[in-house]
């Protein structure tokens, strides 16, 4: 490692390795997917962590019906009885937290069991790599940061600035954790969230708006399907229409967003019509996601697709008379970016070199909402920089290296160091 101060040498001796694979393996173990009961269960179990860790802790239940309503509520997906907060803050000489590592501990369904190798929430460990459902999206991110703050205290190392964790709930289906986090008056002077990056920064994420398309038909028997008109033929003109939006969309790439095939995707997910295998279907309903610039106001992209679906409308016989449907149902992620020149980036590519005995990482944004945006929004210039391959999330061969998430951890610890300052030499 490049030259560092004794402090830095005492916090990074002091990361445990084997607790940090024993940590995850635990966490895995619970099957916290958005909206369940296990993910209020699991911010329970992590109260007790975070309390070990000698930090003041705020668990508190949230008003779910009143963030519900509240200007700038992110959306939802998952219906919930409950949702809960959770923040572990080490006061420092300021009021406000020089730094806040985040992470969400809710995880996505597991899909079709068959085409997972190893039962989803029963974690392995093979060859280095830990297997599982929220692996890398973003469970071994929370451990990430429980260890970085458990190094510190173990070390003895005295920070001069607040050091805070907020762990969320509900950031797959929109963002309402840290949403109810910020509003309760959360807040730090730098954030870091350890969403899965592969060794690089992320400073700017895309936005995604989940819509529902309700497409009508006339509903006749199927020997006669001329006297109706069925609901999937036009969906599939619409279908056709809104590729071609896509492919409009993604002319002109910000520079962050290069390197992906398609930086924006408009991508249809779920597809439900008819109710009788021998008539033609009076309705389709679609649910989708259309992906957004970083720097584009969700207004706009809301009227571009509703004004395209309904020129495509006036091309079907039947549509034409009868328009489509277009709700904004579910997660409505905004885009979000760290301002140009922020010291974060710098302080984490160099924490990042440091560790790795390698080049600073390279900048780029995330084609998804995350909760980035909420944490910009409120003023908190915010990054991405966690362990794991995002293109492993959502799908059955979750997994993170053990040996990437101790380099984050190891990164981690330099850059609260560092950004928060210490009393120690």
């Amino acid at each position: 490692m490049a030259d560092l101060t004794r402090a830095e040498e005492r916090a990074l001796a002091a990361i445990d390795r084997n607790a940090v694979v024993a940590s995850l393996v635990d966490l895995l173990a619970v099957p916290s997917i958005s909206g369940t009961d296990a993910e209020s269960d699991v911010q329970h179990l992590l109260a007790k962590d975070v309390h070990a860790l000698g930090l003041d802790v705020d668990l508190w239940s949230m008003d779910v019906a009143a963030l519900s309503a509240a200007d700038g509520f992110p959306g939802s997906e998952a219906p919930r009885s409950e949702a809960w907060g959770l923040v572990g803050t080490q006061t420092g000489e300021s009021a406000v937290p020089a730094l806040v590592l985040q992470g969400h501990v809710d995880v996505v369904p597991p899909g079709d069991l068959a085409h997972w190798r190893t039962a989803p929430f029963e974690p392995t460990l093979v060859g280095g790599r830990i297997h599982g459902r929220g692996a890398c999206d973003m469970k071994a991110g929370v451990v990430a940061n429980l260890a970085a703050v458990r190094a510190i205290r173990d070390s003895g190392v005295r920070l001069r600035g607040g050091l805070a964790l907020h762990l969320v709930i509900g950031e797959e289906d929109g963002g309402l954790g840290a949403f109810g986090t910020l509003r309760r008056g959360h807040t730090g002077d730098a954030c870091v969230i350890t969403e899965p990056t592969s060794g690089t920064l992320i400073t700017g994420a895309a936005g995604a708006l989940t819509f529902t398309l309700e497409v009508p038909g006339a509903a006749t028997h199927a020997a006669t399907p001329y006297a109706g008109s069925s609901a999937i033929d036009s969906y599939v003109r619409l279908h056709m229409g809104l590729q071609s939006l896509q492919a409009e969309r993604n002319r002109i790439v910000e520079p962050l967003m290069r390197e992906y095939p398609t930086p924006y995707p408009l991508v249809i997910g779920r597809v439900q019509a008819g109710d009788w295998s021998s008539s033609v279907p009076d309705r389709l309903v679609a649910e989708g996601r259309l992906g957004l610039r970083i720097e584009e106001d969700p207004a706009v992209a809301r009227a571009e697709l509703e004004h395209w679906v309904g020129v495509v409308a006036q091309a079907d016989p039947y549509l034409r008379d009868h328009p489509p449907v277009v709700t904004w149902s579910g997660g409505q992620f905004a885009g979000g970016s760290l301002p140009d020149g922020h010291p974060l980036a710098g302080v984490v590519a160099a924490a990042h070199a440091d560790v790795t005995g390698g080049p600073a990482p390279r900048e780029r944004g995330a084609p998804y909402g995350s909760d980035l945006r909420l944490y910009a929004d409120a003023g908190i210039p915010t990054l991405h920089y966690g362990p794991g391959d995002v293109r492993l999330a959502h799908g059955p061969e979750e997994a993170v290296e053990v040996d990437e998430v101790v380099r984050v951890v190891e990164a981690l610890v330099l850059t609260a160091l560092r950004t928060c300052g210490t009393h120690d030499g």
